[in-house]
């Protein structure tokens, strides 16, 4: 039997971006776009394992804020 897997689509930004730009100033890493909402899908079995992804991806400890999550089922 095959696991299904579905999209979950994460709404996040970057809160150091965001401080910074509202300043006048630049990420030393990270473009000034991160400073608003942006929007990634991962694909996964299940949310928690989707929210995993994303985290390794966008770490909180980098500053990525996530405000959403939508689950697309296929």
């Amino acid at each position: 039997m095959v696991s299904q897997q579905n999209t979950y689509e994460f709404s996040l930004y970057n809160s150091e971006v965001r401080k910074l730009v509202e300043i006048g100033e630049k990420h030393k890493q990270i473009d000034d776009s991160w400073a608003d909402q942006r929007y990634i899908q991962v694909r996964a079995k299940s949310e928690e394992k989707a929210r995993t992804e994303a985290s390794r991806r966008y770490p909180e400890r980098r500053g990525y804020v996530f405000t959403s999550v939508t689950e697309f089922v296929d």
